[in-house]
């Protein structure tokens, strides 16, 4: 059997680091037509826009994608209405054999695994701005991010959450030719409907009750900088042609007003959940998603960069003005830092950030503390980053509990929960709990 397609690191006579991807193929069983693809990410659909564009019209827009997850390729549903199947199975999620047998739609593909090696593009820095870590998924995102910071071009990061898609926003702000212009960010999740319209578009005085004054939106107030839109997944249906509108034309209209601003700024929107699921969904429109996704980047978590958990660990001492403590050095290349490696870091940087606050203000540190203590309730830290730690947390233990209680079984599990039995290998996928 051919080789898996590995993401190989090298490094060159000049000491250069550099990686490489499996080029990969689809044949049609029925014609034998061939699409040829390198690339850590490819979706696979009906829409002309996705990367390897299959005419059947049983197929989702955005149907699925073929994913290297550490060095191997790995397909995975998008939410698709008429499902993937992997030899003859159902799959949300499976790993692909070079030879295996896809059904999607009502189209069979043989996936084969090629022999040329394609070369990613990396980022000789081993940081780019407040972003830390020499490794290379995040010195392909920092190529990325370096080429977005060159242009004006609107970019979409998506990764889970506490990956640092909010810092690399920041990073690209300023390494741009706006750096000093505003940045301007809006929380499209922490803000209700009816009031982000307001936020994101500003109000005339007497347009709504109590609107005593005028007030600039988040996009009269970014104008020569960048407004970074957070959570932009979250965003109601009905506001998101008002945001399409503002994008498309770079003139936004304030609530109450019939007149059009000219607005000069630069969009950048982050998200973890996957948009491509969302427009198969009908909960995200087709066209504003293209609109967002001019530069898509993916920012890695945590458990597929290991290697930069000693340089994050050093960055957030330093930014806590402590590194000549018992316990900052135990953190620091000291004995704890092996058990740092060994953990899965569910909530990403920041999960690792938080523990090592706790460990420098006195709190528990014993290896068995990082497995998936219950949250803190800090009060220094901000309500939403509080909330997500104990959804997560609660999430989870339910899940390990449900699973136990059913040996396993998540149709018997997904009665128990009231909840579709997709929605509950999506939450199992998420945890990591198969």
């Amino acid at each position: 059997m051919t080789e898996d397609p590995r993401i190989t690191e090298a490094i060159g006579g000049g000491g250069e680091l550099r990686a490489s991807v499996r080029e990969c193929r689809l044949v049609a069983v029925a014609n034998g037509k061939v699409h040829s693809f390198a690339s850590p990410r490819t979706v696979i659909g009906a829409d002309p826009r996705a990367d390897v564009v299959l005419a059947d019209p049983s197929l989702s827009r955005f149907h699925c994608e073929i994913a290297i997850d550490r060095g191997r390729p790995v397909l995975r549903d998008l939410g698709s209405r008429n499902g993937s199947h992997v030899d003859g199975v159902p799959v949300l999620e499976a790993p692909l054999r070079d030879g295996a047998l896809l059904l999607l739609g009502r189209t069979q593909l043989r996936f084969e695994i090629g022999t040329r090696n394609v070369d990613v593009h990396l980022s000789p820095r081993d940081r780019f701005g407040r972003l830390v870590g020499g490794s290379i998924a995040m010195r392909a995102a920092y190529a990325l991010l370096e080429a977005a910071a060159a242009s004006d071009a609107t970019v979409l990061l998506h990764g889970e959450s506490g990956t640092g898609k909010d810092l690399a926003a920041e990073s690209i702000h300023l390494a741009s030719a706006r750096r000093d212009g505003p940045f301007v960010v809006v929380d499209c999740g922490a803000i209700p409907g009816n009031l982000l319209e307001v936020e994101l578009f500003g109000h005339e005085a007497g347009a709504f009750t109590g609107a005593a004054s005028a007030r600039t939106g988040a996009f009269e107030a970014a104008a020569g900088g960048t407004l970074f839109l957070d959570e932009i997944g979250e965003l109601a249906l009905d506001l998101q042609p008002k945001l399409l509108r503002a994008i498309d034309r770079r003139e936004v209209q304030r609530v109450g007003s019939s007149k059009r601003i000219p607005v000069d700024v630069r969009i950048i929107a982050a998200t973890n959940r996957r948009l491509v699921e969302e427009v198969n969904a009908h909960r995200f429109r087709n066209d504003l998603y293209f609109r967002l996704a001019v530069l898509v980047v993916r920012m890695p978590p945590l458990r597929d960069r290991a290697s930069d958990i000693p340089a994050i660990v050093a960055a957030i001492l330093d930014r806590l003005g402590d590194r000549a403590s018992p316990m900052a050095r135990a953190l620091d290349g000291g004995e704890l830092l092996p058990e740092l490696l060994r953990h899965a870091w569910p909530g990403n940087v920041r999960e690792l950030r938080n523990y090592v606050e706790r460990c420098l203000a006195g709190q528990p540190t014993a290896p068995h503390d990082l497995a998936d203590p219950a949250p803190a309730i800090d009060i220094t830290q901000s309500l939403r980053t509080v909330r997500e730690r104990w959804v997560h947390h609660i999430e989870r233990q339910y899940l390990e509990r449900l699973l136990a209680a059913h040996r396993g079984n998540v149709s018997a599990a997904a009665r128990t929960a009231e909840v579709d039995r997709v929605h509950l290998h999506r939450l199992i996928a998420k945890h990591r709990l198969r």
